[in-house]
């Protein structure tokens, strides 16, 4: 065996049963690929055996990093240096793949970047500067707002749809969010809290992914146009906060825009410190995939 490889395998069970206990030695840094995996594990529904390219990269015996590829041809990359980035830009072009883009760390989103336009004269292109954050310490907003969290329950399921929508608007992506549609969104898995002012009308809205290794993600946030500039989502973040912290976790993080000045303080008021910078390329794909 070689003493610096990449297995790739479309065997979801066989991935983590080689690559689990790498993923889960740093949940903060792999947050998205251990909650994208379990979704995809658990479930019904959301995987189609043999739709998605994992890899592994195997050094002395030992897991140093991965990556998954689904049918949208984004690659998502744990950290890799440089020449291990090149490496594996230069592997997948020689197998004929065809990548939409790829998310990781900065450093490693940039060199994978650079390397694959290296290799297939793709364009790519950074589509916005993000920070990984972590909770230390929390910290209440001060001085909160008047008003509650509340666990959102069925009966506010027109209302949570609603607010998905209008966020989703906010971020230019273009999805339907229905009652048909839901199960099939990004927003379904997640569990929500929302802040409602003494009359009970809500203001803000948290959600959380499901745990997984002890670690929680935050998202999304959201508070309309109208009402923000109110210490809502200072407040509806620390309520998800607590009660991340409440059912078990032991790391709780979140993502956000690097050019966002409001939302980066916000979250260090409350405890927030920053761990890493991420970034997603888009690459300009033009031929069809070989096979």
């Amino acid at each position: 065996m070689r003493s610096d490889a990449w297995h790739l395998t479309n065997d979801i069970d066989d991935f983590l049963a080689r690559a689990g206990d790498f993923l889960r030695s740093r949940p903060a840094l792999h947050n998205t690929p251990l909650t994208v995996i379990e979704k995809w594990r658990t479930r019904p529904g959301a995987f189609t055996p043999g739709t998605v390219l994992f890899g592994r990269l195997e050094s002395e015996g030992e897991t140093q990093a991965i990556f998954y590829r689904p049918p949208t041809r984004r690659l998502t990359l744990t950290p890799l240096s440089p020449e291990r980035a090149d490496a594996l830009a230069a592997q997948l072009t020689g197998l004929g793949h065809i990548l939409t883009g790829v998310t990781a760390d900065h450093d490693t989103a940039t060199a994978f970047a650079e390397a694959w336009q290296k290799h297939t004269d793709a364009t790519a292109m950074l589509r916005v500067r993000m920070h990984l954050y972590r909770l230390g310490t929390l910290t209440s907003a001060e001085p909160p707002p008047e008003g509650r969290g509340r666990i959102v329950g069925r009966q506010d399921h027109e209302h949570l749809m609603r607010w998905c929508r209008e966020l989703a608007a906010d971020l230019g992506e273009s999805v339907t969010i229905d009652a048909a549609s839901w199960a099939d969104t990004r927003f379904a898995e997640k569990s929500y809290i929302f802040w409602e002012t003494p009359d009970g009308t809500p203001v803000s809205m948290a959600g959380v992914n499901p745990m997984v290794a002890g670690m929680v993600r935050v998202d999304p946030v959201y508070t309309p146009a109208h009402l923000r500039g109110r210490g809502y989502a200072a407040a509806v973040t620390a309520e998800v906060s607590r009660a991340a912290l409440a059912s078990g976790a032991k790391e709780v993080v979140l993502f956000t825009d690097a050019g966002n000045p409001t939302s980066n303080a916000l979250y260090q008021r409350l405890g927030y410190r920053r761990v890493a910078d991420w970034a997603p390329y888009d690459f300009a794909c033009t031929e069809p995939e070989a096979g």
